[in-house]
């Protein structure tokens, strides 16, 4: 393991790095809460169809 090129590597990255415009982070934000929305109405929906199911239930 070299440890000045890994040090070098990360500096390149962090210098190219921006922080993100109002509008790009207001845009991954919606659709991450999206994400978290669907998974969340998909678990629901597991446990709605496993708690109708006769022997099965929760």
């Amino acid at each position: 393991m070299d440890v000045p090129y890994d040090l070098n590597s990360y500096i390149r990255v962090l210098k190219l790095a921006s922080t993100p415009s109002t509008e790009e982070f207001t845009q991954v934000s919606k659709v991450a809460g999206a994400g978290i929305i669907l998974v969340g109405f998909i678990g629901f929906l597991i446990y709605a169809i496993m708690s109708l199911l006769p022997g099965v239930g929760v």
